[in-house]
């Protein structure tokens, strides 16, 4: 038998055109396109790939984590590049390494960070349209919106932000960092947790955004996750703005600069009026 090496890799992907991170009949998805790849390599049937997590259709990845198992005659730091050489320009594999063959880019995950963006200047931006929700109607109070998110710290109970049709057995979801800041017309807010309920983060956002506009109090957004009233959580933000920032482990093959932080902190700075050219 010939000998198998488990391989990890860091993956970013614009999700634009993905309907999502896994495979499904007759859709266009990261882990297909990947997984094709791989195949192609080997000249075999499909290779199973196991990432950290699933994104839905539209949302982005900056540090996806999944690993497979292939034959050990190619070293394993060289697929980033036998891949890329094969993968379609809106996903890339940043870097492979060899990992033991228990682990598990799925159950040896200890936490996935997402952010999520709010563009909020009135005039359209064509290059942070694919990566933002452009939400200008009403101003948003993004000290408010941080308040709101602080509560759910710890370990909780959010089926009232748990879309249909999730297989999870349970809504608990350990929060282990909120964040939620502006910087110039761009609101960026930050979770961090063990793991996220199918459509969580949308969810989140949607109403959240209602928080910031002074529609909804603190104490009724609240009273919304705590009491589990899901029947009230009904506008999910859209999946442009979402982002897998990055996943932890507890032993990971791959330096910081890797996978720590690689997606943009977007900014455009304040216009000033200038003198034409003479």
């Amino acid at each position: 038998m010939t000998d198998k090496q488990r391989i990890a890799l860091i993956i970013q992907y614009d999700g634009t055109h993905f309907h999502g991170w896994q495979r499904q009949p007759n859709q266009r998805t990261v882990q297909e396109d990947i997984e094709t790849a791989i195949s192609k390599v080997l000249k075999q049937e499909r290779v199973p790939l196991h990432a950290a997590g699933r994104t839905d259709s539209g949302v982005h990845a900056a540090a996806q984590v999944a690993h497979f198992d292939a034959p050990a005659h190619i070293p394993a730091y060289r697929w980033a590049t036998i891949l890329n050489g094969r993968l379609p320009a809106d996903v890339l594999i940043r870097a492979s390494a060899p990992v033991p063959s228990d682990w598990h880019a799925r159950f040896d995950a200890q936490w996935r960070r997402y952010r999520y963006s709010l563009y909020t200047d009135a005039r359209p931006n064509l290059f942070v349209r694919g990566f933002s929700w452009h939400y200008y109607h009403q101003r948003l109070d993004e000290t408010l919106m941080l308040a709101a998110l602080k509560p759910l710290l710890g370990y909780h109970h959010l089926s009232a932000f748990q879309r249909a049709g999730s297989s999870r057995p349970h809504a608990w979801v350990d929060v282990q960092d909120v964040e939620c800041w502006r910087r110039e017309a761009f609101i960026h807010i930050e979770v961090q947790a063990s793991g996220f309920l199918y459509g969580m983060m949308r969810l989140l956002v949607g109403l959240l955004v209602q928080v910031g506009a002074k529609e909804r109090s603190l104490e009724n957004f609240q009273d919304i996750w705590v009491n589990e009233r899901r029947e009230i959580v009904k506008s999910a933000a859209p999946p442009q703005g979402l982002c897998l920032l990055r996943v932890g482990y507890p032993n990971f093959p791959f330096t910081p600069d890797i996978w720590f932080d690689t997606f943009p902190k977007f900014i455009l700075g304040k216009t000033e009026p200038q003198s034409p050219l003479t």
